[in-house]
């Protein structure tokens, strides 16, 4: 084993996944910027993207937990040179992750109006959102799918061939979305809103094909499923239980925020989601040496290499400040061009300019928060994470939010509660991660 961690290894893995991790909120951001320049009701589209991509960010990341549990289990046995023990958990696990989001699919398409009324969505952002939704949510499976195979790499130490995946299926997005929203004349009709709804679909197709051949030709993880069930499954279903848990918290928290921005209206549900996706796009950003962390603590924990584990979390603040501090700056020097990527209205870019200071201020602390979260999720810690979530969304968010809508804050209300959310995810981890590990290396 060796002595240190450089940044080299470090970069090895974390440039990869922060390439492939923004390959989500990439495919609602270029939804967002394309329907934000339609030429027929571009608020309400944008509006009702923003819904929809909030209510399809709680079905992935309470669905899509396996990619962390799954990377824990097998960077575990990587580290500890087990590997043939659970070649078979993998697929068990996919299997059971897409049967799960085809249920999910019956479940909530006979009610979609339903569900976005209740996020304040009315007229024709309602009628939007309801047409976007059941068209989005066909590629479901497909998402979880990928997130699950890009779980197994990830636990290989391998983060590679996932960047190359998301690369293809973000172009594909890119291309697909400006065909079918805009339309080539004499040959494809203009789609509008549906159209960005399809090129996310086949995007998310694209990249579950290529996953699925990835994972068999340069892995030895079979993707058919053998039994019994592999005796890691019960540890795994526990892990998912304890994040599903934890995710319904964090997706508490974005349907307040969601709920609260749509009832002061277009405008500002439209700001509201330009500044929620480009928060998104940095927390993805920063989840390059989250995922890192997750990897290689979960392998050194494997091997009971509790030093090393110390240096590289103490690695990983430095690299993940100095990211979150060059994302404020960037965001800074471009303030005021930002917003007109996704719209030209005036009013929604009004809205917009009076809070994204405050998520360019949360880029350093989300840092923190998603790093030690990465770290924890590799050490299989679950049960942390998830009374943290809670902790910091009904102790901290949501009396800050109400308190701060009810002296009529509105946008400047949600995110000030966001940020002080994101302090309350962060310093805990970094408090407990001390507490368990250094003790540990000073008594050898």
């Amino acid at each position: 084993m060796e002595t240190n961690i450089s940044f080299k290894q470090i970069n090895k893995l974390a440039i990869p996944a922060l390439i492939s991790g923004v390959s989500e909120p990439i495919l609602s951001l270029t939804d967002a910027a394309i329907v934000g320049h339609v030429s027929v009701n571009a608020t309400e589209s944008l509006a009702a993207v923003g819904i929809v991509t909030t209510f399809m960010s709680m079905l992935i990341w309470v669905l899509g937990q396996t990619r962390s549990a799954i990377s824990s289990i097998v960077s575990q046995y990587v580290g500890a040179n087990q590997l043939d023990k659970i070649k078979n958990l993998p697929s068990q696990a996919i299997f059971f992750i897409t049967s799960l989001s085809l249920l999910i699919i019956v479940c909530t398409y006979p009610f979609a109006k339903y569900i976005f009324k209740l996020y304040n969505a009315s007229g024709i952002i309602l009628d939007y959102s309801v047409d976007y939704y059941l068209i989005r949510v066909l590629g479901f499976p497909f998402t979880l799918f990928t997130i699950a195979v890009f779980g197994t790499f990830r636990g290989l130490q391998n983060t590679f061939y996932p960047m190359v995946i998301a690369i293809i299926g973000a172009l594909a997005n890119i291309v697909l979305d400006i065909i079918l929203v805009y339309g080539i004349s004499g040959y494809i009709l203009p789609m509008d809103i549906k159209g960005a709804a399809y090129a996310s679909v086949v995007a998310q197709l694209i990249m579950a094909l290529l996953s699925a051949w990835f994972l068999l030709k340069k892995t030895v993880i079979p993707l058919k499923i053998s039994f019994p069930l592999n005796k890691e499954m019960s540890r795994f279903s526990l892990m998912i239980l304890n994040l599903f848990v934890r995710t319904i918290a964090l997706n508490v928290t974005l349907y307040y925020a969601s709920a609260f921005a749509t009832s002061y209206g277009p405008a500002y549900i439209a700001a509201y989601t330009i500044a929620i996706n480009l928060w998104f796009l940095g927390a993805f950003i920063v989840d390059g040496y989250a995922s890192a962390g997750n990897i290689l603590s979960g392998k050194l924990f494997g091997a009971k290499a509790y030093g090393l584990l110390l240096k590289l979390s103490n690695k990983l603040i430095k690299y993940g400040l100095i990211i979150g501090v060059v994302l404020a700056v960037l965001g800074s020097l471009f303030y005021f061009s930002i917003g007109s990527i996704f719209t030209k209205e005036p009013e929604v870019l009004k809205q917009f300019n009076a809070v994204f200071w405050l998520v360019l201020v949360m880029q350093p602390l989300c840092t923190l928060a998603f790093i030690f979260d990465g770290i924890f999720k590799g050490l299989g810690k679950m049960k942390y994470l998830r009374n943290v979530l809670l902790f910091s969304t009904f102790i901290v968010f949501i009396p800050i939010l109400f308190w701060l809508d009810g002296l009529g804050y509105k946008l400047h209300a949600i995110f000030i509660a966001i940020t002080f959310w994101v302090i309350a995810r962060g310093i805990p981890l970094i408090i407990r991660f001390r507490s368990l590990f250094v003790p540990l290396i000073e008594n050898k």
